[in-house]
């Protein structure tokens, strides 16, 4: 049998979805049975789009409730927004609208556009609810993941115009406020195999990716460190007073209080290739200390390259919300043509993707120290959420439970 040539290769690669590192249902997930309820209306917004959910009893805009979408590739989805909201361990769309609550899902028409950017939807959003309303109740407005630092600009933004945004609380779901986690490991992979398919690279170098990442590499032997654009996006922040000041200030992780971390260890291997198109590629997870490896590269050609960092913590398997990559990774692979090579183990699927000292906004996720810090042992006012609600274990980025949200709905107004 021959071996596959670049074209084949190239060819197979774009057949396939992209590889996408982001919470959710995988795309070869089997689908709930249910369909997403038609919305009462749908605004058509600069940037985005909102679907409103009237309230139990409402003909129209009574007690709204805006949740801004989180990172990912493309368009926002209602079908996805709906796996995640209503169609996985609690039904919260439910449960908010039989609360008398009008929900109104704010997506994006480019998730991986810049947070400023996708602000201004945002701020549009906002301004077009307190239009619609037909009662003077105040809006509650947060989101999921990078959605609640998108509503976190945007309030803080119109603040600062002095635009009344007429909200009373903000509330953020596991939204890296100190900043996110993706493994070097799984970052320079995806830089190594640009050349094959350039779409998961693409990713991690989109905008959103560069000012989300607590440390980030542009190609795939970089050094990691904070982008130019988180910089940027940091001092916007810093220029605007960090967070609006009128809204009570809430949030959840999906992370526990106490300090304990997952299974994965510090520089344990997470994946490896198997198919000759990649054997002698193996991805490690995240040590401390100088020079460590944490990848070996080999894909198609001979040559195997080495990927090394210097004193980053052990950050994998921090305490905090999780994603998947490793398994993302492993599972795009293996869906290629056995024919191709790119067979490989995965024994690591997860890592810590937002870790709990950053949802809560109570430290820095430079070090072991502050990365696995006893939070239920701070003081309430330790970082700029007025109050904050942990999981009572380590799980999945942004899943919806019944234990953070009832928290998170008996503190709606």
């Amino acid at each position: 049998m021959s071996e596959p040539t670049h074209e084949q290769i190239v060819s197979e690669l774009h057949s396939k979805p992209p590889i996408t590192l982001a919470p959710g249902p995988r795309l070869d997930a089997e689908k709930h049975g249910a369909l997403p309820l038609l919305p009462s209306t749908v605004w058509d917004l600069p940037g985005g789009t909102a679907w409103v959910y009237y309230g139990e009893g409402h003909s129209g805009l009574t007690r709204p409730v805006i949740f801004a979408d989180g990172f990912n590739t493309g368009p926002s989805s209602l079908d996805f927004s709906w796996e995640i909201m209503e169609f996985g361990d609690y039904a919260l769309i439910s449960e908010l609208r039989r609360r008398g609550h009008d929900v109104i899902i704010l997506g994006f028409h480019e998730r991986s556009a810049s947070i400023l950017d996708n602000s201004r939807t945002a701020q549009a959003a906002i301004q077009y609810a307190i239009a619609e309303r037909q009662s003077n109740a105040p809006l509650a407005v947060g989101g999921f993941s990078m959605g609640g630092l998108v509503t976190r600009h945007a309030l803080a933004k119109m603040e600062s115009q002095g635009i009344d945004h007429q909200t009373s609380l903000y509330f953020s779901y596991d939204s890296p406020h100190r900043g996110a986690w993706i493994p070097i490991a799984l970052q320079a992979f995806a830089h190594y195999i640009k050349d094959l398919d350039s779409r998961f690279s693409d990713q991690i170098n989109s905008p959103a990716a560069r000012q989300l990442l607590w440390r980030h590499i542009e190609k795939w032997n970089g050094k990691p460190d904070q982008s130019d654009e988180r910089t940027t996006f940091l001092a916007e922040m810093e220029a605007i007073g960090q967070w609006p000041r009128r809204p009570r200030l809430i949030g959840v992780s999906n992370g526990v209080a106490d300090g304990t971390g997952t299974d994965a260890q510090a520089g344990e291997l997470a994946l490896e290739g198997k198919g000759l198109s990649v054997v002698g590629t193996k991805l490690y997870t995240q040590s401390p200390g100088d020079n460590e490896l944490v990848a070996k590269l080999r894909v198609v050609t001979l040559k195997t390259n080495q990927v090394h960092t210097s004193k980053l913590p052990s950050i994998d398997g921090a305490p905090g919300g999780s994603l998947e990559g490793f398994g993302i990774l492993a599972d795009g692979l293996n869906a290629l043509s056995p024919l191709l090579g790119f067979k490989t183990d995965v024994r690591i699927r997860s890592h810590c993707f937002v870790p709990a000292v950053s949802a809560v906004d109570v430290g820095d996720p430079d070090t072991d120290a502050e990365l696995y810090k006893d939070i239920s042992a701070l003081p309430p006012n330790a970082g700029g959420l007025d109050e904050f609600k942990l999981s009572s274990r380590n799980e999945g980025h942004t899943l919806v439970t019944e234990e953070l949200c009832t928290w998170l709905l008996d503190r709606l107004p």
